[in-house]
């Protein structure tokens, strides 16, 4: 993937500011501390659900990582995390391995980066798969993504092609 720079300054309709963020092509190199951030991010949510396995929370993304789909996230400078846009065989796309260290959630950059990324897509549907019961849920259905299957840890989401529905849609979708 390219770089990818959102400017100096973006305004968020939470009033955060997001300054000099960028997408990078991610490497090896950056690989050990992904998998920290992973650790990190996941842990929550996985000892809620009862799945927290140490070793096992970092060796998923050294097994599946994956250079050629994945953008490094580069905030003020630093690493602050990762996302995988890769093709769907089927068609559109799998949004994986998104992850934004904590300490930088919650200034609006997981949605610019989310948005970059959906401009990424032309308009093809784009699916991802997150923790039941996580706030990566509620942040992806901001975004237009509906559930598409739910299974006792998992819950599977769509972004319909074509992008976001109307409200109505998305109300009778989540009603």
């Amino acid at each position: 993937m390219h770089t990818e720079a959102a400017g100096n300054s973006t305004r968020t309709s939470g009033g955060a500011e997001v300054v000099a963020w960028a997408l990078r092509a991610a490497t090896a190199a950056d690989l050990d501390a992904l998998v920290e951030i992973r650790a990190e991010v996941m842990r929550p949510d996985l000892e809620r659900l009862g799945r927290y396995d140490a070793r096992r929370v970092r060796q998923r993304l050294r097994d599946s990582f994956s250079p050629v789909h994945t953008s490094a996230i580069v905030y003020a400078g630093a690493l602050a995390g990762c996302v995988t846009l890769r093709p769907a065989e089927a068609g559109g796309y799998w949004l994986e391995h998104f992850y934004l260290a904590p300490r930088h959630q919650g200034r609006g950059l997981g949605g610019a980066v989310l948005r970059s990324l959906l401009g990424r897509a032309d308009g093809q549907p784009v699916r991802l798969h997150v923790l039941r019961g996580s706030a990566a849920q509620r942040f992806y259905a901001r975004h237009g993504f509906l559930v598409e299957d739910e299974g006792p840890v998992d819950v599977l989401m769509v972004r319909p092609a074509g992008g976001a529905p109307s409200g109505a849609a998305r109300a009778r979708a989540q009603g």
